[in-house]
């Protein structure tokens, strides 16, 4: 029996709590952390395969120096000294040229990145972004326009839910732990689900209603089932009076978006959808409609997170049991929350680059419109971006026309732990430490029982990488900035963080999560707060009335595709995490490659059969690859789909390299796609050719 270290999971972007047990210095076992209610030991097959990614050994194992031409795959090894001088050269270069604004950094998000922001905020430049585009941007956008908060700020309440409706979210393969294991102990319960996709997935089959919908007609179904609750008094009329602004405009707008009007748009049938909300009715207010995850797919995508949300409110599932819920912090337990590392750095000045973009999506933070400054210059000129452990190009339509973008700055560097598109076309990789080797910044999780967790490194490093914490302290320092990053270790970090929490370090040692408060904590029901200019739910925005956006967007219906062609959808399975985890000893075994899942008829009609190899072309015929067909009736006939991030060019990667292929690649001329309201990209805006190989 060895020692046990609780942690944080980091083979995917959920970041479940971990316990590791060591011994002799190496990694023997990974569980789920057995004290945290909802986990309890569980862990996805991603999370089990750590230990095989901790010794691995074609991870970047030095710091790398490019030596040829961007992208030319020739590197020289570095010590850690000469990188980071290197990098703090150029960046001062650029900086004295271009202003501090011109430098960027990019990063997966979540619960971190008050070090990489407080970095940023130390070299004076206020240009910092992250995944969300190409995530959950449209998501966030949404919610706020309805209640005032980011989707990071709410939550749901599974247990104690009745009905839970997912458009799009396939929960039960690109999952969570806790969240997949709520939802079944509340089916368990009695609660139903219902599951509307282009495709029938493992959440299809555990649902008690699945919708196979057409491609890109999400809001028409969405519009057609608030038309029914609407018109049959479904909709908690108390709550909407007394909690929503807007009610009238959204009933004269949903006049014309029957059932059966939906049913020619979306292809489910009126009297499913009349069914459901008779359901729905039966179960309110503990019904659950979630949001969205990855809800960067369509140019309305916006509005079908926003009625997704909107749904919440017309039910009366706002901080209820077994509702939508408001997530709670350390204030709301009347406890103080961490200090920022930030706290006495100056405030930048100056404003981020799309904040002063014109014609733009809501928000900022947007990359796309940070690729547009590199490429323009305007508002003004982005010279120099990092890369902290964010693939921009497997992760953004069309790698080939990023580097159009990207060839415009004068460094591009990534921040690691495995080779990546990104880093292979760029100018400096640093290796950083796996999950299992680090120490992070303690975080703060929001909820009904808010908490603060930490990760903490369980065994040293395997190569010479090195914790975020610690490249960045360095790099400050070589920026001339070190006063403001004066730690030593990450304990100088942790003891700055936890100032007038009342909370110790050695808090942490029993379960490795600190508790804040006992019970849930809900708002009261007759004195519900939102962050919206009314303090209402605003059911029509003051804030998209001010960007000239509509609260309720007439519906458009999608394009068809031609002959020969389809829609290009795209996905996750359990046992991958987008492009991260294909060259993965034990994952790669399970899934070495994709394959493209093609409707039956479509199938028959260009002759091909299951197993047969098909040939997929791009909209412009610049890029085409081949993969095995997954004949099946279980996807809409207008669409194709295979899984994410396989495709991989880069030879150290020799698991994976060759393997499959890569969606974005057939995503051409897409980098700026966008939907025009919340600003996610457009990704399955795509069509693209199929035909026997």
């Amino acid at each position: 029996m060895g020692k046990f270290v609780y942690s944080m999971c980091g083979m995917c972007a959920v970041r479940c709590p971990v316990r590791v047990e060591v011994e002799d210095g190496r990694v023997k076992w990974i569980e789920g952390n057995p004290h945290v209610v909802g986990i309890e030991g569980s862990l996805c097959a991603k999370g089990a395969a750590a230990i095989s990614f901790e010794y691995d050994s074609e991870r970047v194992q030095t710091p790398l120096i490019r030596d040829g031409a961007r992208g030319c795959g020739k590197w020289r090894t570095a010590s850690w000294d000469e990188a980071l001088n290197y990098i703090a050269e150029k960046l001062k270069t650029v900086q004295a040229q271009y202003g501090k604004r011109a430098v960027a950094l990019t990063d997966r998000s979540g619960p971190y990145t008050d070090l990489t922001k407080s970095f940023l905020k130390a070299i004076g430049s206020p240009n910092y972004f992250d995944h969300d585009d190409t995530c959950a941007k449209n998501v966030n956008m949404a919610c706020q326009s309805l209640f005032g908060y980011g989707r990071g700020e709410t939550g749901y309440d599974y247990g104690g839910a009745k009905h839970i409706v997912l458009v799009g979210r396939n929960i039960f393969e690109s999952l969570q732990v806790k969240e997949v294991n709520n939802v079944l102990n509340a089916m368990e319960k009695g609660a139903k689900l219902t599951y509307v996709d282009v495709r029938a997935t493992t959440t299809a089959a555990k649902a008690d209603n699945f919708y196979r919908i057409r491609p890109g007609t999400d809001y028409a179904f969405l519009l057609g089932l608030i038309h029914e609750i609407i018109v049959k008094g479904y909709y908690d009329a108390d709550f909407v009076a007394k909690n929503c602004s807007g009610f009238d405009e959204l009933k004269q707008f949903i006049d014309p978006y029957t059932p059966e009007w939906a049913e020619m748009a979306c292809e489910i049938a009126a009297a499913k959808i009349r069914d459901l909300a008779a359901q729905l009715n039966e179960a309110k207010p503990k019904v659950i409609f979630h949001g969205g995850w990855m809800f960067a797919r369509y140019y309305d995508s916006f509005y079908v997170s926003r009625m997704l949300y909107l749904l919440h409110a017309l039910l009366g599932g706002v901080e209820t049991k077994g509702g939508f819920i408001i997530a709670k912090g350390p204030g709301d337990c009347g406890r103080k929350g961490l200090q920022s590392l930030g706290k006495n750095i100056p405030e930048v000045e100056e404003k981020i680059v799309d904040a002063a973009m014109k014609g733009k999506s809501m928000g900022t933070g947007h990359l796309v419109n940070c690729y547009k400054a590199m490429k323009t210059g305007e508002p003004y000129p982005i010279r120099a971006l990092i890369c902290y452990r964010h693939d921009i190009m497997t992760s953004m339509p069309d790698p080939e026309g990023q580097k159009k973008y990207l060839d415009h700055l004068d460094l591009l560097v990534t921040i690691d732990v495995n080779y990546s598109d990104v880093a292979w076309h760029s100018d400096v990789i640093l290796p950083e430490t796996t999950y299992l080797e680090r120490s992070n910044i303690i975080c703060t999780q929001k909820g009904l029982k808010p908490q603060f967790a930490i990760r903490r490194q369980a065994v040293a490093p395997l190569y010479d990488a090195k914790p975020a914490w610690e490249i960045f302290t360095l790099l400050a320092g070589k920026m001339g900035v070190g006063q403001y990053f004066p730690y030593k270790s990450i304990g100088d970090m942790w003891r700055v963080q936890l100032e007038g929490t009342g909370v110790s370090l050695e808090d942490f040692d029993a379960k490795g999560v600190v508790g804040l408060c006992k019970d849930a904590l809900f708002q009261e029901p007759g004195n519900l707060k939102f962050k919206t200019p009314s303090g209402k739910i605003e059911l029509v925005s003051q804030n998209l009335t001010k960007n000239n956006f509509p609260s309720f967007k007439p519906y458009a219906n999608p394009k068809k595709p031609a002959p020969g062609h389809f829609r290009l959808i795209f996905g996750r399975s359990p046992a991958q995490t987008h492009g991260q985890s294909q060259n993965n000893l034990y994952l790669n075994e399970i899934l070495p490659v994709n394959t493209l899942w093609i409707n039956s008829k479509e199938a028959e009609k260009i002759g091909v059969q299951h197993g047969d190899k098909v040939k997929i072309t791009a909209p412009d015929g610049m890029y085409s690859g081949t993969l095995a067909a997954h004949v099946t009736p279980f996807i809409h006939p207008e669409a194709v789909f295979m899984l994410h991030g396989f495709g991989n060019d880069i030879p150290l990667k020799t698991r994976s390299f060759g393997k499959g292929v890569r969606d974005s690649k057939f995503e051409t001329g897409m980098v700026e796609a966008i939907d025009p309201v919340g600003g996610g990209i457009a990704y399955l805006e795509c069509f693209v050719k199929v035909e026997k190989a």
